[in-house]
């Protein structure tokens, strides 16, 4: 009889709910309690989301690690973290000598198994992670990102498990993201690996949304595999995973071996995942993710995405019906924008390469599919914005497509003046641990224990920085508490407000004009006499040498034309995203096309460039402030 054993994707299982995942208090809570269960061979103990998410809420991602992986060592049970290769554990390719770090520092902090996928399933970016991850001595299970289009058929897979196994891989896994993966033909991948490779393990992860997960489980087991990831409840299903029981009662019956799950426990974990929803985890749920909907197997889009994927639509819900709401046109509900995004997503997939549609390329595509239906509603046309990080994609930085790229897509390139890239992508991203170093020396900040503050400086730029000076703490609580008020999410007693019911809906006011006096111009700040002294926007509006010290004076007389640099979408704004960059400053000339920041929106930076020639006369926003789609972010003073 055939032994299959279970891995509990618990930490998956909030942020494929919603967006953030519990904190270290909570884990070490529950961790006796799911050993308790006496039922998984492997829990997952680390992912690409996980470690930006504690840094979100201002929580150390080392220190919730290894309070994490302890109890499951003690306990003699595996661990296991996901991977993203040529992107380690963030959305943008990372130097080779700080994914080297990642293995070195992972294996100390107890992660016995690293799962390495390639979103663009290119096998070069994931043998180089399977030599690093074996250098330091870890387990490598290589992931197939399943999807299902008409490049990506049985051969392909099976061709890519062969490449990878030999380049080093011990272990395979089908990570089916979006569980669109059909069963009989899952079953096929699987057997064509057991004929040659019959020693290698082989462990089956799917989310449940389109509803094919159970019957593709019985396939893969049918077929040889031995490992199969589930979720619990009151987190699976939906955009989640399969419930641990329901797949223990069909293997069971099915005549496998499988272990007998100790139901007191089971009830423990689950009121305890109640309690931790109804802490802060629910406000950050939405309804709609806990139902199963086969509208995703025509999308594609990835289970482990729609949790932060429905926090995203909120904003850009609010931004399109501002928009609506002020050139008279009928506001969306989120479900109707939900179904545009599908179909656009649908249109547009094969038109990019047929990408898997998995972080980060999931996102990208989901984000150019929102950009494209904002544009269109609004009269446009599509790829009028194309953030550069999908450029990357579609130009072979990131690694191979699967498809080819429509010709309309490869003239735009040329217009672009986008070069194509064919070489090992790795190439392109030198190391940079020294630069790291060198911050940390300077602020006085400790390595920590085996260099992991160090990892984190690398992987993590931006976040860690917020994380350290505290801000990244007070903006979680201040969204809390703002989420509290409001209602909405799971667990949370009220329905979310419409969209029309939240500040960034009222009514628009002008927060500056330019006047002339004289044939001189001047820009001005309009301050409103609100008893709180912020504006309709909760925008301080005091001037901008208060908000941004040194950065330039609102009033002053200026030669040139006054030229507003207006943010294209909701996001946070930031003056860069890597610790080599120079920061734009008041003062500094730029030309047509330069950088002048960037907005962070949906897990991407997206590039923000000077449409003229000029002098940055201001910077309006603060780094790292939440910003709408439209507000002004720089003022250029051009040419008259």
């Amino acid at each position: 009889m055939q032994k299959i054993k279970f891995s509990l994707v618990y930490r998956d299982m909030w942020q494929s709910s919603g967006k953030y995942v519990p904190r270290v208090d909570q884990l070490k809570a529950i961790a006796p309690h799911i050993i308790e269960m006496g039922c998984f061979d492997r829990i997952e103990s680390n992912g690409g989301g996980f470690e930006q998410i504690n840094l979100l809420f201002g929580e150390n991602p080392n220190k919730a690690l290894r309070e994490w992986t302890k109890p499951f060592k003690e306990a003699g049970i595996e661990t296991h973290m996901l991977d993203r290769s040529l992107n380690a554990l963030r959305m943008r390719p990372v130097p080779a000598d700080v994914r080297k770090l990642m293995y070195k520092v992972k294996k100390a902090q107890g992660t016995d198994i690293t799962r390495i996928f390639c979103g663009m399933n290119d096998p070069r970016n994931i043998i180089d992670s399977i030599r690093y991850a074996k250098e330091a001595g870890m387990k490598t299970q290589a992931a197939l990102s399943i999807t299902f289009s008409e490049v990506h058929t049985v051969e392909y897979f099976t061709d890519l498990a062969m490449k990878v196994i030999e380049g080093g891989a011990d272990e395979i896994c089908l990570k089916d993201m979006a569980g669109i993966g059909r069963p009989v033909w899952l079953g096929k991948i699987v057997k064509n690996i057991k004929d040659k490779h019959p020693d290698i393990p082989v462990q089956y992860h799917s989310h449940s949304g389109p509803g094919f997960a159970m019957a593709s489980i019985l396939e893969v087991v049918r077929a040889g595999a031995e490992y199969i990831d589930v979720g619990m409840e009151p987190l699976s299903w939906g955009t989640g995973h399969v419930d641990l029981l329901a797949v223990q009662a069909m293997l069971k019956d099915a005549g496998y071996d499988v272990s007998d799950v100790n139901m007191d426990a089971y009830m423990k974990v689950r009121k305890i995942n109640q309690e931790f929803m109804k802490d802060f985890l629910g406000y950050y749920i939405n309804p709609t993710n806990r139902v199963m909907n086969s509208l995703l197997i025509s999308s594609g889009l990835p289970g482990g995405m729609m949790g932060s994927l429905m926090d995203d639509l909120e904003k850009n819900l609010i931004d399109l019906n501002r928009w609506n709401k002020k050139n008279n046109k009928p506001e969306l509900t989120e479900d109707e924008l939900l179904v545009k995004l599908f179909q656009e997503v649908e249109f547009i997939w094969p038109k990019l390469g047929y990408p898997p549609l998995v972080t980060p390329f999931s996102q990208y595509v989901k984000n150019v599919a929102v950009m494209n239906v904002s544009q269109l509603m609004k009269g446009g046309e599509r790829w009028q914005m194309i953030p550069d990080n999908v450029w990357d994609m579609l130009t072979g930085k990131l690694g191979q497509l699967p498809g080819k790229l429509a010709p309309e897509i490869v003239e735009l390139a040329k217009k672009e003046g986008k070069e194509f890239f064919t070489g090992n992508p790795q190439e392109l991203y030198p190391d940079k641990l020294d630069e790291f170093r060198k911050e940390m020396d300077e602020n006085g900040w400790e390595y920590g224990e085996d260099d992991e503050e160090l990892f984190e400086l690398a992987m993590h730029p931006e976040q860690y920085r917020n994380y350290k000076s505290g801000a990244a703490k007070e903006a979680f609580e201040k969204d809390l508490a703002r989420r509290k008020k409001e209602g909405g999410g799971l667990y949370s007693g009220t329905e979310a407000p419409k969209a029309e019911e939240k500040p960034a809906s009222a009514p628009e006011k002008p927060s500056s004009m330019t006047i002339e006096v004289d044939g001189e111009k001047f820009k001005v700040r309009v301050s409103y006499d609100d008893s709180n002294g912020e504006n309709d926007k909760g925008k301080n509006n005091s001037s901008a040498t208060e908000q941004n010290p040194g950065q330039g004076n609102t009033g002053q007389s200026r030669k040139g034309e006054m030229e507003e640099v207006p943010s294209p979408l909701s996001g946070n704004f930031y003056l860069t995203k890597e610790l080599s960059e120079k920061p734009i400053k008041v003062g500094d000339t730029v030309k047509k096309g330069d950088v002048l920041g960037y907005i962070e929106a949906m897990k991407t930076y997206n590039t923000i460039r000077s449409n003229k020639d000029g002098k940055v006369a201001e910077i309006i926003q603060d780094n790292g402030t939440e910003v709408f789609e439209d507000d002004v972010l720089f003022l250029l003073e051009t040419e008259s």
